[in-house]
């Protein structure tokens, strides 16, 4: 399948869910992609596909990442390294905190977790302002290993993301809004 009928086809699945989490927002819900075998299969590959054969590990973000992640990894053989929330790992952690609309959060991997050198293909659901991205490269190279590039689902064009990591990395998404 190429990438528009991949397009096409995850577009069809998608729910669009006005005024969630609030006013005004427009939400752009994969659940129902992921209830979908063959939906999810083909986003799952075309998240990786643009990437193959420069990247040795995916990194999925929390929490859909996640299920992108452990799908693309299963089709294309490659480790998964769980970027997560701040707190939820057992082991010694590198952290990364970066600032939110009000607060800030932190991410965290553990630390060793792969060799050093290691390419790693960031996976997330959604690019908007491209604070939790930027944190998740940020640790990534900070713990020795380089950021292949990152690839998401859907892109939220007005947000700023992209302008904010800037050409420091190449970006891939299927869908923009």
């Amino acid at each position: 399948m190429n990438e528009a009928q991949v397009r096409e086809l995850v577009e069809a699945k998608l729910a669009t869910i006005p005024d969630f989490p609030e006013p005004g927002i427009v939400f752009r819900d994969l659940t129902p992609v992921f209830a979908d075998g063959p939906a999810f299969h083909a986003l799952s590959e075309a998240l990786t596909a643009p990437f193959a054969g420069r990247f040795d590990h995916l990194a999925g973000l929390e929490a859909r990442g996640f299920l992108l992640a452990g799908a693309a990894s299963a089709l294309c053989g490659a480790g998964v390294l769980p970027v997560r929330k701040a707190g939820k790992l057992p082991r010694a952690v590198l952290r990364e905190e970066y600032d939110l609309e009000y607060g800030t959060a932190a991410l965290e991997v553990h630390e060793g977790e792969l060799p050093p050198g290691s390419r790693v293909l960031i996976i997330d659901d959604v690019l908007a302002t491209g604070g939790t991205v930027e944190a998740a490269a940020r640790l990534i190279e900070r713990a020795g290993w380089h950021v292949a590039g990152v690839s998401v689902a859907i892109e939220l064009g007005g947000l700023g993301g992209r302008d904010r990591l800037g050409a420091r990395y190449e970006i891939r998404s299927l869908l923009t809004y």
